[in-house]
């Protein structure tokens, strides 16, 4: 029997299981990295943020190519070469892959590529091509990520029935592509097909697209689907489908209506499930809920004193980057740092065209909560950056403590919100004031500069906006 004994053993090599296997080996903890898949990086680098944001970049390229005609530059149609884009889009997965097993070996990680399945409470077997390991350890992080959730009455073992993981090999354009949710991934990966050329129906059972984020963020972006997509259908329900010939015939309900369409391809993005079955859980102490996650407290420890789990394992908001702060908090915690994971500024992001962002306190959940705010938002219509790109859409909005002044939120929808969020995160974790904003002097020309113009805004003095804020002599009049 093949053993071998180690101080951490990480199972899955995502954002969360490399990020808690760096971090503890820098700690000095002799530590082994389990991954199933040959290259490292998890969902997030092979099956989902890298490759859709590489394939985001390319639509991106068309797009602004097909709108430059009246800045007086004049392209041909673009001539798609899938083969070469796949190409393209697998050698940066490669690369990142390639230097993350660097990084493994500079820090003496070992890995070892196979199956993980627990035995027991302090023994990990390892299925791997040259037969069976075990790992006999002090303590297991869970890491294993998630896939996309593919309800049984669509799973009819047709290829042209796709999740977000055959989406992203791009191996077709369709013709006519329904897509099945308007979350974050549908809304992605819609983009990219609809400026490849595909004819975009969107189903969504709510009513709205992108639900979490404030309307006033969405509405650019659903301005530009309902431009660029065939059509948006909102409180909608696929109730069946069906292989037809080349086709999929899909059943649904909208607006009081039945009826039965045919797409060459289906999209189906109705969210994700944890990779937990066939861990060998059972053998553990280790609980899921009614949905499979693992159940975890704020220290990222399970019910068994040996196991932690962290990531989309561990349920929550379903982000690499959450994965990457509680890697950081189960591997303090192991090592008797007091770390736990509360009040965490997380920030989302959607890369649609327009982006959209948002972290801390958002205008809907204070009305919810009934928690008094002061909103102000400063159009990038008023932005000469923003003029610069031609896309005058965003808008960048504070929610604020009245009292206080100080920031509970950020939201900002436009060319680039993903890269302009983290001044908001920093903002809000530092406690900082809507006048500490105000008085930092933001670099002009730049689209940064709208975070601190609406933070101006708040006074009533923005420079290139006019807002009349009440002042306190005329509330108390009323």
């Amino acid at each position: 029997m093949n053993k071998t004994k180690t101080e951490i053993v990480v199972v899955g090599a995502g954002p969360g299981g490399y990020a808690a296997a760096f971090y503890a080996a820098d700690l000095g903890k002799k530590v082994i990295l389990v991954e199933k898949d040959q290259r490292l990086g998890g969902v997030c680098l092979n099956r989902g943020c890298i490759p859709s944001k590489a394939l985001l970049h390319a639509a991106e390229l068309i797009q602004e190519a097909k709108e430059s005609s009246f800045r007086g530059i004049h392209f041909g149609t673009p001539k798609l070469d899938l083969k070469q884009m796949r190409a393209w889009k697998e050698s940066i997965l490669d690369k990142l892959g390639q230097g993350i097993a660097s990084l493994c070996q500079r820090r003496k990680v070992e890995v070892i590529y196979g199956r993980g399945h627990f035995e027991d409470s302090k023994t990990l077997r390892v299925e791997t091509e040259k037969g069976q390991q075990f790992i006999e350890y002090e303590t297991a992080i869970i890491a294993v990520g998630s896939r996309p959730a593919l309800p049984a009455a669509f799973d009819l073992g047709n290829p042209r029935i796709m999740t977000s993981t055959e989406a992203l090999e791009l191996e077709e354009i369709p013709g006519d592509l329904l897509v099945v949710g308007g979350g974050y991934i549908g809304m992605e990966l819609s983009t990219v097909y609809a400026t490849l050329g595909s004819r975009i129906v969107m189903v969504e059972a709510l009513d709205t697209i992108l639900a979490g984020a404030d309307p006033d963020l969405v509405r650019p972006v659903k301005d530009y689907a309902e431009k660029h997509f065939k059509e948006i259908r909102l409180k909608a329900k696929v109730t069946k489908m069906e292989t037809s010939g080349k086709k999929i015939k899909v059943e649904m309900e909208h607006n009081g209506k039945k009826s039965a369409e045919l797409y060459d391809r289906v999209l189906v993005s109705v969210g994700r499930v944890p990779n937990c079955d066939d861990l060998g859980l059972e053998n553990t102490q280790v609980t899921r809920n009614d949905k499979g996650f693992i159940q975890v407290n704020s220290k990222q420890q399970t019910q068994d004193p040996s196991i932690y789990a962290i990531g989309d394992a561990a349920g929550g908001v379903l982000l690499a980057h959450k994965a990457h702060k509680e890697a950081r908090v189960a591997v303090e915690v192991i090592m008797g740092e007091m770390s736990v994971f509360e009040d965490v500024v997380m920030p989302a992001v959607v890369f649609t065209n327009p982006e959209v962002a948002w972290c801390g306190l958002t205008e809907a959940e204070a009305k919810q909560k009934n928690i008094p705010v002061e909103v102000v938002k400063f159009p990038w219509a008023a932005s000469g950056r923003a003029m610069t790109f031609d896309r005058t859409e965003g808008l960048t909005k504070l929610v604020v403590e009245p009292e206080t002044e100080r920031l509970l939120g950020v939201g900002i929808v436009g060319h680039g919100a993903g890269e302009l969020i983290s001044e908001g995160v920093l903002a809000i974790e530092m406690g900082a004031t809507v006048r500490d904003m105000a008085e930092s002097v933001h670099p002009h020309p730049t689209l940064s500069e709208t975070l601190m113009e609406s933070a101006d805004l708040f006074f009533g003095h923005a420079t290139h906006a006019i807002f009349r804020k009440k002042t306190a002599a005329v509330e108390a009049a009323k």
